[in-house]
């Protein structure tokens, strides 16, 4: 009996997936693909429920003979291991970044001899609106704050971007780029206090009041998915802190990262050209585990950030605060430079695992940016945050197509640079 392969990354099964299963039946014994939790998320979609339930949904399937699981967006060990005489999926893969996928099935297939059926794909007011409620699942508190941990069991490195508006925050969502090596996306998003703050014309000496900073949450949570983690700058007072991380918790936040200095915030990449002042060790610890007793979930992550390279201090000395930070409690070390060599940052990242091989790593590579996540990663790094490139870039970008419509006194010399009003509002999916 011939072999007849499909792949199914879906959480629901509607018609549109039993349709594919009995157009492929017509051909022979169907073997259904169920994608890995780790090959799901660079599929540009997120899970609700894990692999070995899809698995168990599509078994109970009927004309479904045997259910494999694909640990790979492409299907080269698939064939290696069933060598399948037909390989059965719908058109939409035809074009967009889902192509380099077809592409890939399309070349085993001529070196094994194979056939790929083309199903026009099923769309309707049913699928749509299952579609529509799975993103909904997705944005829902308690899913988006536990998807960062599970991110950081299933990717070498948790891609983040800075988002400072619902249509940054769309940016970070829906960006994907295709290529060879696969799908590449964002993986979760950092709402930044210097980008709060410059969004809305504000120094960034924490003058953002939270109560503003929840209201960029909210908005950007209204049209995302994605696992945010939170910029709380030093954290505040104590009692202050405390506050937060519960009210962030309940959004749906994923984490908050602080900083271990005190007293009016100054950005770090100023490093020891403004006054800044390092927490003492004992002071910082303390904020730490009250933050973390006043938590009510396991999802919710606590980061403790360290200025001691920015402020010049001993590499010995900013280890050292890694180790208390994690023993009061931290989920996760931030390490920060503002040197452009990341040899500094290699050496802190080498010597923390030589004694700690499980805390998550953070780093934000805005000025040793040369860094590679690839690199990152062989030092132990497990997140890198881009923490500014859409604002600073945006900023340039606006302010030439000012400056140019002020020198012409028109904006057609402009318009070429523009995106078309049509493709911004593509990005902005109605209700």
């Amino acid at each position: 009996m011939k072999k007849i392969y499909t792949c199914f990354c879906t959480d629901v099964i509607h018609e549109g997936h039993l349709n594919v299963i009995n157009e492929a039946s017509k051909y022979g014994e169907v073997i259904v693909g169920v994608l890995s939790d780790q090959a799901v998320i660079k599929y540009l979609r997120f899970f609700t429920i894990d692999e070995k339930e899809r698995v168990k949904m599509i078994e109970n399937l009927p004309n479904v003979s045997k259910v494999v699981l694909q640990n790979n967006i492409f299907y080269d060990e698939i064939f290696d291991e069933l060598k399948p005489d037909f390989v059965i999926h719908g058109d939409n893969w035809q074009k967009g970044h889902l192509k380099v996928i077809r592409d890939n099935v399309c070349s085993l297939c001529a070196k094994y001899g194979s056939k790929l059926i083309e199903l026009s794909y099923t769309n309707n007011e049913n699928i749509s609106r299952i579609d529509a409620k799975m993103k909904e699942k997705l944005a829902m508190p308690e899913f988006r704050r536990a998807r960062l941990k599970k991110l950081l069991k299933l990717c070498p490195i948790v891609k983040t971007i800075e988002a400072h508006s619902g249509l940054t925050g769309l940016i970070a969502e829906k960006t994907v780029v295709s290529s060879p090596k696969g799908l590449a996306q964002f993986d979760a998003m950092w709402i930044s206090s210097l980008c709060d703050s410059t969004q809305k014309g504000k120094p960034d000496i924490e003058l953002v009041d939270l109560s503003s900073r929840f209201n960029t949450i909210n908005e950007i949570m209204e049209v995302t998915t994605k696992p945010i983690i939170f910029d709380g700058d030093t954290g505040g007072m104590i009692e202050h802190f405390v506050y937060a991380v519960r009210s962030l918790e309940r959004m749906g936040v994923s984490a908050v990262i602080i900083e271990d200095k005190i007293g009016l915030k100054k950005n770090s990449l100023f490093g020891t050209e403004v006054e800044q002042t390092q927490d003492d060790i004992e002071h910082f610890c303390a904020k730490i585990k009250a933050g973390k007793n006043a938590q009510l979930t396991d999802d919710f992550m606590i980061i403790a950030r360290i200025e001691s390279l920015i402020l010049e201090a001993p590499m010995d000395d900013a280890l050292l605060r890694a180790k208390e930070y994690v023993k009061a409690g931290s989920d996760a070390i931030m390490i920060h430079s503002r040197k452009k060599d990341p040899r500094e940052i290699y050496e802190f990242c080498d010597k923390f695992r030589s004694f700690d091989s499980k805390t998550p790593l953070v780093v934000v590579p805005t000025s040793f940016n040369e860094a590679s996540e690839d690199e990152l990663a062989s030092h132990g790094v497990n997140i890198v945050i881009y923490a500014n490139q859409l604002t600073r870039s945006a900023f340039l970008a606006m302010q030439g197509t000012a400056k140019d419509i002020l020198l012409n006194h028109r904006a057609k010399e402009v318009d070429d640079r523009l995106m078309p009003i049509k493709d911004i509002i593509s990005l902005i999916e109605p209700l």
